[in-house]
């Protein structure tokens, strides 16, 4: 087995780890999911997986810099050409990040751990408080970096909130989708006349096979790198 070493081939041999952790977890979830078997399955020495990622959640935390991103690229493809508007930009992306957790039960799991334990958590929410701050710094002047943190741990407990309870026949996508954007524009001050027209503007998408696509985008990247 090989050892993870630093040098010419370290990106590639991480992207390898992260490429198949994405398949490990979408196939048998995080929790089903050892370090041991994903040292067994990088043909790496599990030395070496610990020395580099730690545990399995600094293994986590990497992948979800990588769905991040991964999101963000879709959006702005989506909407390129379409508006400007950053809230639609913004409503669009955590619409995206609710239907990719509705694809499967893994993918649920994925992001409900992602949005619990520290490391991982803290990944997001550094990553959405910078944006954040440039999506609403015009609508809410007044607020410094440090009000847009606080205003994303309240986002990231409704997003976590909203992702953990599946759909059903009386719970519907389209009803998940439209209160989920309620509630989180609201923290935001959002006026309800804006937020309804947010909620029309993105029923022209089809955010089902979006999630499909951003997902395999995101294996098909991981994969190009090894």
């Amino acid at each position: 087995m090989a050892n993870l070493t630093r040098g010419k081939n370290f990106e590639a041999q991480k992207s390898k780890v992260l490429h198949i952790v994405a398949r490990k977890f979408l196939e048998k979830g995080y929790h089903e999911t050892t370090m041991k078997q994903i040292a067994s399955d990088s043909e790496m020495a599990l030395g070496s997986l610990v020395n580099i990622f730690k545990n399995k959640e600094g293994i986590l935390a990497e992948l979800v810099a990588y769905v991040l991103e991964c999101q963000y690229e879709t959006v702005q493809k989506l909407l390129d050409g379409k508006t400007d508007d950053k809230i639609f930009f913004y409503a669009a992306e955590t619409v995206l990040q609710l239907h990719m957790a509705e694809s499967s039960e893994h993918m649920r799991e994925m992001y409900s751990v992602s949005y619990t334990l520290p490391e991982t958590s803290r990944v997001i929410y550094q990553t959405i408080t910078k944006k954040l701050e440039y999506i609403f710094a015009e609508h809410l002047p007044t607020l410094e970096t440090k009000d847009f943190y606080c205003l994303e741990l309240a986002a990231g407990g409704i997003t976590r909130s909203f992702m953990t309870v599946p759909c059903d026949v009386f719970f519907t996508m389209e009803m998940k989708t439209e209160k989920f954007l309620q509630a989180l524009l609201r923290i935001y001050l959002v006026p309800e006349d804006k937020i309804a027209e947010t909620v029309e503007f993105l029923k022209q998408f089809d955010f089902v096979s979006l999630a499909g696509e951003t997902i395999d985008n995101m294996l098909s990247y991981l994969e190009s790198k090894v």
